[in-house]
């Protein structure tokens, strides 16, 4: 998915950014498994790891928690609760 969908999509599904976590991975089942398998959970595949990393920034910067890290090359976006 292009950054500007994948931005919408998030919006879409998120009124208060700070109860969110967002993340970038390479390995989406390995990554749930890390966080404890939350019921919440939506992912994105994005069309590269720029753009990934970008949405990430992006919600970061909108006060999501979350930090950096995601694999050798990530292009899956995924938020929680």
């Amino acid at each position: 998915m292009k950054e500007k969908e994948i931005i919408n999509a998030i919006e879409s599904e998120v009124s208060v950014y700070s109860v969110w976590t967002i993340g970038v991975t390479d390995d989406l089942e390995q990554r749930r498994k890390d966080h404890e398998n939350p019921a919440i959970w939506y992912h994105w595949r994005a069309d590269s790891e720029r753009i990934a990393r970008n949405v990430e920034k992006h919600f970061i910067d909108k006060g999501m928690k979350g930090g950096v890290g995601g694999g050798e090359s990530p292009n899956h976006v995924y938020i929680f609760l």
